[in-house]
């Protein structure tokens, strides 16, 4: 077995594609907060992809990590020199391995805040990205605006502190840039939202506001916040993946990369200083991504959830299970066409039937073996944000609702922390205790689950939508996920 790095790459198996690029000379330009498995499937990615046709040798990634468990990532990436294996898994059970180069260097910002400070401020560094998932933004659930009472930013906000937070890095970065005449940088969100640039511009500037409305001003002048929309299933990497690319590939590699064939990414073209040549790389840039990310997030996102919660009761474990039965994937159409497809504008290029039906296929892509707990996590995040507009829209239209009522209900059930075999759940999110409360209170009040308005709004107000929730919560209970789920498409 072959350690990855630099000075082994030439090493490794011929059938592993290899960065062929002088890794030497490339420079950075791209700071990235939040470095995972995503990230390394899709950004990093398309970048290696440009510079395997000699471009963008002046945008390679320095890695930031900003939180504890982000020292496993520094540790992983500088023991490779930067260097991971991506592997993607197609649907006919083979494989195809690159290693990636686009990533040279990695800062843990526990360890050294003022050198994470004097990467944000090279003028070499033009742009900023960041995947720290929904709710790293900060976002209050009921006000929508920016959480002032969040401790971290509160200590970040007092006089003279060390930054923590994205946002006391980022900000304190763009104050020092001001303050020495450097250009700003471009702060690019990749993360998996409405409106990811429209987002981060609102929290960051909120941010800047409470430490220093003048630096706020600038900000808005002066620094873009590109929206864009990013897709490609990219499960946690197990232990059994680094077994695969040890055995199969003869690589060691401390922290390898799966992922399914299909990728894309919309991006808004709005930056401060340059960007690289992304559509060389098959990057779609466009004046507007909103279409793009509705559909997205309406379609493939909300998709998730609705096969998640039925597919973990049923006693599936691996997303391509659920899909493969006929049944949920009925279910997962139906709620496409008659729920989520109403509510989206026309996507330029793109055939929404086509689309609806590569989703079944990638969901059912057995290569892959997403697990169904990673779409069950960070429902509180994750609910509200995919699947409550696509009912807020068709209750406004009196379009259909029953399924997502039933999606709602399937959560407010998986939430009880039993599934329908008698075995325990761990439910991972955030809101975990107070969701778990929720939903055992049914006996008590069958829409206790729906009265958490930080979640869900007025919903509950909405008798329609309520009597739908209700219906199916009984039927959850009485009959289970496959006879409710076959009720709700054949009748």
């Amino acid at each position: 077995m072959t350690s990855l790095n630099d000075e082994n790459l030439r090493d490794l198996d011929p059938a592993v594609a290899v960065p062929d690029y002088d890794r030497s000379e490339l420079r950075v330009g791209i700071v990235h907060i939040g470095v995972g498995g995503f990230h390394r499937a899709h950004q990093a990615m398309y970048l290696d992809r440009l510079m395997g046709e000699g471009k963008a040798h002046d945008w390679a990634i320095c890695g930031l990590g900003l939180l504890p468990g982000d020292a496993r990532m520094r540790d992983a990436l500088l023991g490779q020199d930067g260097l991971y294996a991506l592997v993607v898994k197609h649907a006919d059970g083979h494989n195809e391995a690159r290693v990636i180069g686009s990533i040279v260097d990695y800062v843990f910002a526990p360890d050294d805040p003022e050198a994470a400070l004097e990467r944000l401020t090279d003028p070499a560094v033009r742009i900023v990205s960041l995947t720290v998932t929904e709710g790293g933004y900060n976002v209050h659930p009921v006000t929508g605006e920016f959480d002032l009472t969040n401790a971290a930013v509160r200590a970040d906000l007092a006089p003279e502190a060390t930054p923590s937070t994205s946002f006391g890095y980022v900000v304190e970065a763009l104050r020092r840039r001001r303050e020495n005449g450097t250009a700003p940088f471009t702060v690019m969100s990749c993360d998996n939202i409405q409106g990811n640039g429209e987002v981060a511009h609102r929290m960051f500037s909120a941010f800047a506001r409470a430490k220093d409305a003048e630096l706020a001003d600038w900000i808005e002048s002066h620094v873009p916040f590109p929206n864009s929309m990013v897709d490609r299933i990219t499960p946690v990497t197990t232990d059994a993946d680094r077994t695969l690319v040890a055995d199969e590939l003869g690589i060691g590699d401390a922290w390898p990369v799966v992922t399914e064939p299909f990728t894309q990414w919309v991006l808004e073209d709005r930056f401060a200083a340059g960007r690289p040549s992304y559509e060389d790389a098959g990057v779609q840039v466009v004046e507007d991504v909103e279409p793009y990310e509705l559909m997205k997030l309406r379609l493939l996102n909300a998709s998730h959830q609705a096969l998640a919660y039925v597919g973990y009761l049923s006693g599936y474990r691996l997303v391509h299970e659920v899909c493969q039965d006929e049944l949920f994937a009925r279910f997962l159409r139906a709620y496409m066409d008659t729920e989520a497809t109403p509510t989206l504008r026309p996507v330029p290029g793109v055939d929404l039937d086509d689309y609806k039906s590569t989703l079944i296929e990638r969901f059912s892509n057995p290569g892959v073996r997403d697990t169904v707990a990673r779409l069950c996590a960070e429902s509180s995040d994750r609910i509200p944000t995919w699947l409550v507009p696509v009912i807020r829209d068709n209750l406004a239209s009196g379009g259909e609702i029953r399924l997502s009522a039933a999606v709602v209900a399937s959560w407010a059930r998986y939430a009880e922390g039993v599934d329908e075999q008698g075995e325990p759940i761990e439910i991972v999110d955030r809101l975990a205790d107070r969701v778990h409360a929720a939903a055992l209170r049914r006996s008590e009040d069958d829409v206790a689950f729906l009265r958490d308005r930080d979640l869900f709004g007025d919903l509950v107000d909405h008798e329609r939508f309520v009597e739908a929730y209700r219906w199916a919560l009984d039927s959850f209970h009485a009959r289970g996920a496959r006879a409710t789920v076959a009720d709700l498409i054949d009748g």
